[in-house]
């Protein structure tokens, strides 16, 4: 799994269920959608051999992950454990979400991926009813900021300027990390249920930052301590949401090693999960399948030892002393 360091892998909320070792083990760029789906009690096609995941709690697997991917930046100073990521090449969450539709269609899950600056965005299930009112143009997100309730009004812009295309376009997108907790908190019973949720951001607002300013510049260093606040908070927030289970990763790369380009989604798309089962796919289980497993096994278990305690006082019981049956057949040959 050697390649070039790109970027970093970092863990800021995580619940008990979930196992991160804390170590400075490298892991492959383009199997961090497997770490997701590991995360999330998910199988993947091949073995991961990073020892940063441990094996955790296999009935009790999160109600979330989320995953922030900024771009610009090859590592950012979050709390939590960080990896860094070898070959750093473009990855998206499409298999995690596949399974997601696969195994829990009838339960309409919350999936959202969402790239503001390239306005690509992706909803599925709940998610459009929760994120309707979500802004993701560009005149969208530029007409919220200048709201009464953006985070204008609260954020330290210091060096950064609200006249600035490019800043406008960094604080946008903190923007939406502030909105997506907003109306989801309107809408807490979809935290509560037993469908897993998923939410898939690319931020590229610093990166735009770094271009227009330089790296070394005071613009771009306070938008890197204003963007690992926001993050910071986010993540609290969701995780709080999600009453402490759920997983809460940002993936921090400079820039992708790899000239091709993900795959892209229109606005606001929204299909369905195909019905036909052309891989031959086992029986898509839910939250209910380790219920009905432990009762099943448990039955059984009781049944087994049932008879086979009957079967011991059968095999070892006194015909004549035991048995009503020979008692009375006992009897009538004496009255004869």
């Amino acid at each position: 799994f050697l390649g070039v360091r790109g970027g970093e892998f970092s863990i800021l909320r995580s619940p008990q269920s979930v196992v991160f070792r804390e170590g400075s083990w490298p892991i492959p760029g383009e199997r961090i959608p497997d770490v997701a789906a590991l995360t999330m009690g998910f199988s993947v096609e091949e073995d991961l051999p990073w020892p940063g995941l441990a094996v955790g709690d296999l009935f009790h697997r999160p109600r979330a992950t989320v995953l922030v991917t900024v771009k610009g930046v090859d590592k950012l100073p979050v709390k939590g454990f960080s990896y860094p990521i070898d070959n750093a090449v473009p990855f998206s969450l499409d298999s995690v979400a596949n399974a997601i539709h696969t195994l829990f269609s009838e339960e309409t899950p919350v999936v959202l991926q969402l790239a503001p600056s390239e306005e690509r965005v992706y909803m599925v299930g709940k998610a459009n009813a929760v994120f309707e009112d979500l802004s993701v143009t560009l005149r969208q997100l530029r007409n919220r900021l200048f709201q009464d309730s953006s985070i204008l009004s609260s954020l330290p812009l210091n060096s950064l300027s609200r006249n600035n295309e490019v800043d406008l376009l960094f604080l946008s997108e903190l923007q939406v990390l502030h909105d997506i907790t907003s109306l989801l908190s309107r809408h807490k019973h979809l935290a509560k249920d037993h469908s897993p949720d998923l939410y898939s951001l690319e931020l590229s607002g610093l990166e735009e930052v770094g271009k227009r300013y330089g790296e070394d510049s005071q613009q771009f260093k306070d938008a890197s301590q204003i963007l690992v606040d926001s993050l910071q908070k986010f993540a609290d927030e969701m995780f709080n949401l999600y009453g402490g289970n759920a997983v809460v990763e940002v993936v921090a790369v400079k820039e992708f090693n790899s000239a091709l380009s993900r795959k892209t989604r229109s606005i606001l798309q929204s299909s369905q999960p195909k019905k036909e089962n052309p891989y031959n796919l086992a029986y898509p289980y839910n939250y209910d399948y380790s219920v009905i497993f432990n009762i099943i096994l448990w039955m059984m278990i009781g049944l087994a030892l049932a008879v086979i305690v009957i079967s011991y006082n059968l095999w070892n019981m006194d015909p004549g002393y035991d048995s009503i049956i020979y008692r009375m057949t006992n009897q009538k040959i004496r009255m004869d």
